[in-house]
């Protein structure tokens, strides 16, 4: 396994209709609900991480803080970066930013992930 602090990934979306607090149920207005934008963040730390991981690994997601600081409204494009700041053994932590096109900083965070074995996670269940 080649995991090391520094690691890192973007994803730039467009928010949609479908990623609004309304459609989401997290709230009632149309801007990027933050259970949407939880899940980007997510999706970038495993972008980070998945081709530096050993055969049949994976990583779950275990702990978040995550402060949606500004409004992001349909059609703004949002950049989520994400960084891999700490491994201790199987647990990792990334560090979270998302900042919208005109520069501003939608969303700070961190997102701590643990490596499993794929089976025997989902052997488990």
């Amino acid at each position: 396994m080649s995991l090391a602090a520094g690691l890192r990934a973007s994803v730039l979306i467009m928010v949609e209709r479908s990623d609004t607090a309304i459609r989401v149920g997290s709230g009632d207005v149309p801007v990027l609900g933050t259970p949407r934008l939880l899940s980007f963040a997510e999706g970038t730390t495993v972008k980070a991480v998945q081709r530096h991981l050993e055969p049949g690994q994976t990583t779950v997601g275990t702990k978040v803080h995550l402060e949606h600081r500004l409004p992001s409204p349909v059609g703004m494009h949002v950049e989520i970066n994400a960084e891999l700041t700490e491994v201790d053994g199987r647990r990792l932590v990334f560090s979270i930013i998302a900042v919208d096109k005109t520069g501003a900083v939608v969303a700070t965070g961190t997102i701590e992930r643990v490596i499993v074995d794929r089976e025997r996670f989902l052997a488990r269940l």
